[in-house]
């Protein structure tokens, strides 16, 4: 039977959870690098054993740590992650020139197929590479660099590229999200990058349509339909079926569409999740409720999905790279909170159990299904 290796982020350490296939009983290690914030850790496609991690103190600052047999030992790897090319300045919320910053790596995506090869995406909104497993680092410059980026501007918690989605069969192809700068895409493996933001609409915006400034929160993407988006924005849902250059809203009956979170069932393309949240000024479920939505149309027709889940006086969170799925033939959901629960749904959101209850505050989940 396989099984299945929970990754999970905290503000005090990284944690890893173990169980078979039917996730009923869960094993819990850790912390590793206690007292760290963790921003992201995750394993490679190509080698379930090869983990990363993005370590981060306001003391010491930024280290990316290397994990060759599942998180049982770590070893760090090189830190140094530098601008290349002319530092040039971006704007801050005033619109006064910034320079851009190096603070700390949000998110980790190794390749598809190398486990040496992992892209990085940093605070400030710069992205990184590595093609021998952490020993060097190189930033993409056509990014950063490219025409828009002066204009681009922090969102509340930075100016940070936050997803990365590679192509499944297109390897020059890839999106990537920035708070609060919006979604990019190179189809030329980073030398140019377009703005994708067609139908996006951010009302605190001088012009509400803007080509950039919006607060993209999260970007998913089904492996057998990679034209086909899902979007959490600062508010709204929304859907692209052409790889971004167009997006529709799809909020639908939402009860609200702020949140931070999206995901999209393994087996079902078409089946998405979301985490509403109160509003951008108040971060908690709305009535204190905890629940899980989940549309199987695509978008628009929304159910919530409570049973398990706290039904009052529930005010954690729930942040954006907080919501895994495993492939399991039984696709199971995770999330972790701002609280510390991680929860698992082995039935596709149906049912919900918490795993743990004591983490720190989860800033990342991920998950591998090992044989």
């Amino acid at each position: 039977m396989s099984s299945v290796r929970l990754l999970i982020g905290t503000r005090k350490g990284a944690f890893i959870l173990t169980a078979d296939g039917s996730r009923t009983d869960w094993a819990i290690s850790g912390p590793c690098f206690p007292g760290w914030e963790i921003y992201h850790l995750k394993g490679s496609p190509a080698d379930p054993n090869r983990l990363y991690a993005s370590q981060t103190s306001s003391w010491f600052g930024q280290q990316i740590q290397r994990s060759e047999d599942g998180g049982l030992t770590w070893s760090p790897v090189n830190n140094e992650f530098q601008y290349t090319g002319s530092p040039g300045t971006h704007q801050t919320y005033d619109g006064t020139a910034q320079p851009w910053q190096f603070k700390r790596i949000w998110h980790l995506e190794p390749s598809l197929t190398d486990p040496d090869s992992v892209f990085a995406g940093a605070e400030d909104a710069g992205l990184f590479q590595t093609s021998d497993g952490g020993l060097h680092w190189r930033e993409i410059p056509g990014l950063r660099t490219s025409e828009t980026g002066p204009r681009w501007q922090p969102g509340a918690g930075g100016l940070c590229l936050h997803t990365i989605l590679l192509h499944p069969t297109d390897p020059e192809r890839m999106v990537i999200a920035i708070s609060a700068a919006g979604a990019f895409r190179t189809d030329d493996a980073g030398k140019t990058w377009k703005p994708i933001n067609k139908g996006l609409y951010s009302k605190y915006l001088p012009d509400p349509s803007a080509e950039i400034g919006h607060c993209v929160h999260h970007i998913a993407m089904h492996p057998q339909r990679p034209d086909t988006l899902f979007m959490q924005k600062h508010w709204d849902v929304m859907r692209s079926d052409d790889a971004g250059d167009h997006w529709t809203k799809i909020s639908g009956n939402l009860p609200t569409d702020f949140g931070f979170v999206i995901d999209v069932h393994a087996h079902q393309p078409n089946t998405v999740y979301v985490v509403p949240i109160k509003s951008d000024s108040e971060h908690f479920p709305l009535d204190g409720r905890l629940q899980v939505f989940r549309s199987r149309t695509g978008g628009n027709e929304w159910e919530p999905l409570t049973r398990g889940l706290p039904q009052e006086h529930c005010y954690v969170n729930v942040l954006r790279d907080a919501m895994a799925v495993d492939t399991l033939e039984d696709c199971g959901i995770y999330f972790g909170t701002t609280g510390g629960q991680v929860y698992c749904s082995p039935d596709g959101g149906e049912t919900w159990k918490a795993i743990t209850h004591d983490l720190p505050a989860v800033l990342s989940v991920e998950v591998q299904t090992l044989p």
